[in-house]
């Protein structure tokens, strides 16, 4: 069972890749990994490449399929999911309503205009469409995009214009946890800022938040708890003051 005041528990979380083309070998991208979080909590998952970060995320949101251990979460009418065990349809329904997921490249249906992109994920859960495109007016001027490019496609923008519609497309919705995959990579420092503002304002209102970072100082800014990876594993989980 999960503790009545987490919402997501991770208990021996593993995962191991089998290349069918080299005789069946075995690469373990993480192993024995725990942990837990509140409603409102972030947590910075940081080490180097091929320490296992993204596997983690990407079991979280199930687009890898866990080889072992739990992913307890408890939804917002209470009932508790084994993410790691949950059916598809399952999946599909809390990806819809409760858990959105970051990368750092922005996937959207080419020639569709920005504003509806993000007007779309509220319109499939019953907004009405003038308010639906008013909240995203809402996100993309917060985002700072600008005016002249809410009616063109994301395709057509920068690689900090996309990124930073990648965090809104997410974040109009509110999610309830959200995963974010090196979201401020790449980004100059007044495109970080504004993502981060955006960031601390949804952990305000009760988000929890799973991110991989590679910069230090992001995660200073943002994070209550460290959770260091090395080849696949945790020691143990820290701090934010312990880092710095």
């Amino acid at each position: 069972m999960i503790d009545k005041y987490e919402i997501l528990t991770v208990r021996e979380l593993s995962k191991r890749f089998t290349l069918h083309l080299h005789e069946r070998k075995e690469l373990r991208g993480c192993d024995g990994v725990s942990f837990s979080l509140k409603p409102g909590e972030f947590m910075g998952i940081a080490g180097p490449s091929g320490a296992g970060k993204s596997t983690i995320v990407k079991c979280i949101y199930r687009t890898y399929l866990p080889s072992g251990g739990n992913i307890l979460y408890r939804t917002a009418d209470g009932q508790e999911v084994d993410l790691a065990t949950a059916s598809e349809r399952e999946i599909i329904k809390l990806r819809q309503r409760e858990i959105s997921y970051v990368s750092q490249f922005l996937k959207v249906i080419p020639r569709v205009p920005a504003v509806d992109i993000l007007a779309g994920e509220l319109t499939q859960r019953g907004w009405a469409v003038s308010t639906a495109r008013e909240r995203a007016c809402e996100l993309l001027r917060m985002m700072n995009i600008d005016r002249e490019l809410w009616d063109t496609s994301p395709s057509t923008f920068s690689g900090g214009e996309q990124q930073r519609v990648n965090l809104a497309k997410a974040l109009i919705t509110q999610p309830r946890l959200l995963l974010l995959d090196e979201p401020t990579a790449s980004l100059d420092s007044e495109t970080k800022k504004i993502v981060m503002q955006a960031l601390m304002q949804l952990k305000k209102q009760g988000t929890t938040i799973v991110g991989i970072f590679h910069d230090t100082e992001v995660m200073r800014r943002l994070v209550d708890r460290v959770f260091p990876m090395t080849a696949g594993r945790c020691k143990s989980i820290k701090r934010m003051q312990e880092v710095v």
